[in-house]
């Protein structure tokens, strides 16, 4: 068993005797106030958190909060961790497995992501149905731990298809529009280039960011059933004659925060 991720567990657990989080939450750029609906909250910085690492990019809080949803226990990491920043796979490995440990079935990820398609603009959700690994990286590089999952393992179905179901079905009860497609995860920290985008395209994908693929791929080996939802920040390169920042990527993510809030809060109401 993973050393880091055990003393995470053991530490986080003397914060809050007698919770048992089932739906895990991570929480992207710029959505961090969606923590904001967890009742009888408890919250730990990540500075605090044994093998945790205090996050360092702007509109990632860098807390661990515990509550429940709708009656649903939750733990919520709000920010994460980046291969950019220059830490290495044990950190996000860490993360995800505490959660793990800590008895979470269910892993919602978020993010912030920019739109390949001109029909899904700035403010729009796009329910993550594939991947495609542009980072360079794999963070189950190195020695197995046989205490999480094998050595091999299949993707096939790295997003739920039941909760996907939940989602698509939860977002037209609740009238919010929510695309589908694939999310391609490049390594950072600069956005791409035009030229990039449009190979990006060609490879099948329709959004692009920064995240999240790391930690589909230690919470599948682990065995945690995912489902994640990108908050379209902008129109990638290319695509239109303003500069991309990080900046407006903060401002739309807080726009999109209040729809995603609406999509989250309904699909607890489903699980509970």
């Amino acid at each position: 068993m993973t050393e880091a991720a055990f003393n995470a567990k053991t530490f986080i657990q003397k914060q809050k005797p007698n919770f048992t989080p089932k739906l895990g939450l991570i929480l992207g750029s710029g959505l961090s106030e969606i923590a904001a609906s967890l009742e009888d909250v408890t919250t730990i910085s990540y500075g605090d958190i044994p093998g945790f690492i205090q996050t360092t990019i702007s509109g990632h809080a860098g807390v661990l909060s515990l509550g429940y949803l709708n009656g649903v226990p939750t733990v919520c990491l709000q920010g994460r961790k980046h291969y950019y920043e220059g830490f290495n796979n044990e950190i996000i490995k860490t993360y995800i497995r505490t959660l793990k440990l800590l008895g979470v079935e269910i892993l919602f990820l978020t993010n912030a992501a920019g739109s390949l398609h001109q029909d899904v603009p700035a403010g729009s959700l796009m329910m993550i149905t594939d991947h495609i690994n542009f980072q360079g990286q794999n963070p189950l590089i190195g020695s197995n731990d046989e205490a999480f999952g094998p050595r091999f393992f299949g993707m096939e179905d790295a997003y739920d298809p039941k909760l996907r179901d939940m989602l698509a079905t939860v977002a037209k009860d609740l009238e919010l529009h929510l695309a589908q497609g694939v999310y391609i995860s490049a390594l950072g920290p600069m956005f791409e280039t035009p030229a990039e985008i449009r190979a990006f395209r060609l490879l099948g994908a329709d959004a692009v960011g920064m995240s999240t693929v790391p930690e589909v791929i230690v919470a599948r080996h682990c065995g945690l059933r995912v489902v994640a939802v990108s908050a379209i920040t902008n129109l990638a390169a290319g695509m239109n004659k303003e500069a991309l920042t990080h900046e407006d990527t903060l401002y739309q993510g807080a726009k999109a925060a209040k729809v995603m809030q609406k999509l989250i809060f309904g699909f607890t109401q489903e699980l509970s």
